[in-house]
């Protein structure tokens, strides 16, 4: 086999993606948030989604795993719930005013963060990097959504 594995663009986007991962984590910790509540974060700061299951779907995960980070939330202070007043069986979910107020500074942190990254690159490879990156994503969603479980063959 000639291939490197380890030069896949596979291996390589996984990588890349660790170490956006700490460089954040670092970042946005002494703010009080953490990486994986990101799409919550954004969700519910623009509007996109105010319950569990379209915060879930926002996100890309499944409801157990959403339920268990909303309940992290709450705890921490980020989210607060409250009765769905059209279905009293869910709940709207929205950011509290300290998580409100420390948005601004995250978000600032998080592009310092991806500047710093792409140090070196001209706007024009960045914004192809970008572009590639979405393609990349839109292929592994639909090779994804196109593949049966084991379970269900």
């Amino acid at each position: 086999m000639d291939e490197d594995v380890l030069s896949t663009p596979g291996h390589l986007i996984s990588l890349a993606a660790r170490g956006f991962v700490r460089l954040s984590e670092s970042r946005l910790k002494p703010l009080g948030f953490g990486v994986g509540q990101l799409p919550v974060l954004v969700a519910l700061q623009d509007g996109k989604a105010s319950t569990q299951r379209d915060l879930a779907r926002f996100a890309r995960t499944e409801q157990p795993p959403m339920a268990q980070m909303l309940t992290r939330m709450e705890r921490d202070g980020l989210i607060a719930r409250t009765r769905d007043p059209a279905d009293g069986r869910s709940s709207r979910i929205a950011l509290t005013k300290a998580a409100q107020e420390a948005m601004p500074e995250a978000i600032a942190a998080l592009f310092q963060g991806n500047n710093e990254a792409l140090a070196g690159f001209t706007d024009a490879e960045a914004a192809q990097l970008v572009d590639l990156l979405r393609r990349l994503i839109e292929n592994l969603d639909r090779i994804a959504s196109a593949e049966v479980p084991l379970r269900d063959r």
